[in-house]
């Protein structure tokens, strides 16, 4: 038996998850880390101790599962995207907190890129709106405002990278400074089209080549570990942006095919081959993982408040004791009873963009019950996901059928009311740990323990399936009742 090691770097915590050659989990290690906040939008962690979280859960995972590093065949990275870390290349040490992809301090860069017009071309290289999210302004801003970085940056004696790049170099002894095409693609900086990095862009933002890693495709054996970590040298051989690394772990390696994740958020991704495309419609055109040097895209939609509607319920208006209880609670009533909920409470996300939207609970009644609020809120999930994938057909054509992953799609009545709306059946796997499969699977793809995506495709197993059984007519109905709501929370 071959073992995979995947390093599953995450917003909250550093996980390491054991796979065996057949996808299955052997063991698995996690740590949270601090979350700083130092002011109101701004949000950092210290690289040393995503490291140090890093390195420590997957000692454990190793230990749990009872194997030496020689047992492992190849060790996969999947990381948060887009949030920026610079170091100085002699040290190892980074010259400030890495800023995380929620902090917005890169906004008065971003409007200044979009007021000189710059949008529509920067569009057109990397696929991105303009927008803080990304790492480019995260980036400027640490140059601006870090004493000394400019002359260093000048100098060649900085390294910048996404959290992939981070623990790459930390694991390498700082032999390897590199990145994939799928994280290379959250900078704002990068030509997706023709897989470099993009010189006028890099002229525009006042950023020095020098400072860039290397970009591979995602199944690429980029070095080994130091062999003083894990008592031998591991090579590290894939590397995917967790999004993108959900999508290969649920292999979707077509174009067509698609994928949501319901966590906090919701992110939907749809393969959409070999041909780059700007999306009409409100979405992002990412690169999606890559496992050879054909360029290979996706569209891609972000749901701002997902599970998090659950938490608010909880720990807002405290109708729930455990977030487990709201399926129990939205299964007591037959629907909403006319009630809608719109949890814009960050603004709404793809395809609306509006900052501005805040959240609304319309259509109460004397009749209207906790119930049939929290029955409002599970829908609305589904709701904001149908919107999102509609728009993506819009832009691609039409899909067959939607993967599922993460917490919020153990919830039985959430997953039969998005296939209802969809009308396409919604396919739950029985690994929904897809972000760390998928980055295992691209290890082992480039080691040679897997022979190619048909034996990957074969390992994908349906848990449950849900049918649509609502009428078409139906669902368009709901469909525009939802879309009046979130008219009125758009004011």
């Amino acid at each position: 038996m071959k073992y995979l090691l995947a390093l599953d770097q995450g917003t909250s915590s550093s996980r390491s998850i054991v796979f065996d050659e057949a996808g299955h989990i052997v063991a698995m290690a996690q740590r949270e880390f601090r979350q700083i906040y130092p002011q109101p939008g701004w949000v950092e962690h210290d690289p040393e101790e995503i490291w140090t979280s890093q390195l420590a859960t997957a000692r454990e995972a190793l230990a749990k599962a009872g194997l030496t590093a020689r047992s492992i065949s190849a060790i996969g990275i999947t990381n948060q995207r887009e949030t920026t870390v610079v170091w100085n290349r002699h040290t190892g040490k980074a010259i400030h907190n890495a800023i995380v992809w929620q902090d917005r301090r890169g906004e008065p860069l971003c409007a200044q890129l979009r007021e000189h017009g710059h949008a529509q071309s920067i569009q057109r290289s990397t696929g991105l709106l303009v927008d803080a999210y990304f790492s480019a302004t995260k980036l400027r801003w640490l140059l601006d405002h870090v004493s000394g970085a400019h002359i260093a940056a000048a100098q060649g004696d900085l390294a910048f990278g996404t959290i992939d790049s981070w623990l790459m170099y930390k694991l390498t002894g700082g032999h390897v400074h590199a990145t994939d095409v799928s994280n290379a693609s959250r900078t704002m900086l990068f030509d997706i089209r023709h897989n470099v990095w993009d010189r006028e862009l890099l002229k525009l933002l006042h950023v020095p080549d020098s400072l860039l890693p290397v970009v591979h495709p995602s199944s690429h054996v980029y070095g080994e570990t130091d062999p003083a970590l894990f008592g031998a040298p591991i090579p590290i051989a894939g590397v995917a942006g967790d999004q993108q690394a959900a999508l290969f772990g649920q292999a979707c390696f077509k174009a067509g095919m698609a994928k949501n994740t319901y966590g906090t958020g919701c992110f939907m991704l749809m393969h959409s081959g070999s041909r780059f495309e700007t999306s009409a419609h409100g979405l992002l055109t990412t690169a999606a993982a890559q496992p050879d040097a054909q360029p290979q895209y996706a569209l891609e939609g972000s749901v701002f408040i997902g599970g998090a509607v659950v938490q608010w319920l909880r720990d807002g208006l405290q109708a729930i004791k455990a977030s487990g209880d709201i399926q129990a609670l939205a299964e007591s009533v037959l629907d909403s009873g006319g009630v809608h909920f719109v949890p814009a409470f960050t603004g709404l996300g793809a395809p609306y963009w509006d900052a501005n939207a805040r959240g609304a609970i319309l259509g109460l009644t004397r009749g209207t019950t906790v119930a049939h609020i929290a029955r409002a809120a599970v829908e609305s999930i589904a709701f904001q996901s149908t919107a999102l994938l509609q728009a993506m057909c819009k832009d691609s054509g039409p899909v067959a059928e939607l993967r599922v992953d993460g917490g919020a799609c153990v919830n039985n009545l959430l997953m039969q009311y998005q296939a209802d709306l969809l009308g396409v059946p919604v396919l739950r796997p029985q690994v929904t740990e897809t972000t760390a499969l998928g980055a295992a699977y691209l290890a082992g793809l480039a080691t040679g323990v897997y022979s190619g995506l048909d034996q990957l495709s074969a390992q994908w197993q349906v848990d449950r399936r849900f049918e649509p059984q609502m009428s078409r007519e139906r669902a368009t109905d709901l469909m525009g009742g939802w879309e009046r709501a979130v008219g009125q929370a758009r004011g």
